[in-house]
């Protein structure tokens, strides 16, 4: 019997979306599944418990959401590797998510094998981006002109909350921040990508592809 020698913590809301990641990691004998969370707060507190190597993470989630998970995970427990596995394939999601302190990014439309090698590559040291995902940051690098590259890392996630049509005291609490500061980065946000309103806000997202209507 072979050695299970990578500990691995999921986290993603969808209790059958864990099921399947779990059952697909299960399949390597040198991956074991030790924990699972269905909230970035969950994920913080079972890493700290747990200790994984690596830790499968989803980006959109509620509560204080995959980005900022990565980023306080990463300041807790800087040995453990973080994989993002997202829906979101465009920039500036990747950039703004290995910024964070992820060494893989995943599309959830990878193969299956695609997230066993992403385990094992980021365990070795290693760093892994989808293929399509690549692409898609090499096309940005060229492509100065997206407006969302202006906004600071805690500015996008802020933006990223209110596309989802939460309110500003909605985002503060799930941020865990002041309703004021969230204010100040929402008037940031709408000076800097030219918007009058929370709803331009929401516009403005679905017609980036960033959120799915």
């Amino acid at each position: 019997m072979s050695m299970h020698n990578i500990s691995v913590l999921i986290v993603d809301d969808h209790e059958i979306v864990r099921a399947g990641f779990k059952q697909l990691l299960g399949t390597a004998d040198d991956i074991k599944v030790i924990a699972e969370a269905s909230t970035g707060e969950e994920a913080i507190e079972l890493s700290i418990r747990h200790q994984p190597n690596v830790v499968v993470m989803d980006i959109n989630m509620p509560g204080i959401g995959g980005i900022e998970a990565i980023t306080r995970i990463n300041a807790r427990l800087p040995q453990a590797r973080i994989i993002a596995l997202t829906v979101h394939e465009s920039e500036p999601f990747p950039t703004r998510v290995m910024e964070a302190g992820a060494q893989a990014y995943l599309s959830k439309r990878c193969a299956p094998q695609e997230l066993v090698q992403a385990v094992r590559e980021t365990y070795a040291g290693g760093s892994y981006i989808s293929e399509g995902v690549r692409a898609e940051m090499a096309k940005a690098k060229l492509d100065q002109t997206n407006p969302l590259a202006k906004l600071s890392n805690r500015e996008f996630q802020v933006f990223n909350l209110m596309a989802q049509g939460k309110s500003a005291v909605d985002v503060g609490k799930s941020m865990h921040l002041s309703h004021k500061t969230i204010y100040t980065h929402k008037a940031n946000i709408q000076k800097k990508l030219d918007l009058e309103t929370h709803l331009g806000i929401i516009q403005f997202a679905r017609q980036h592809n960033l959120i799915d209507d």
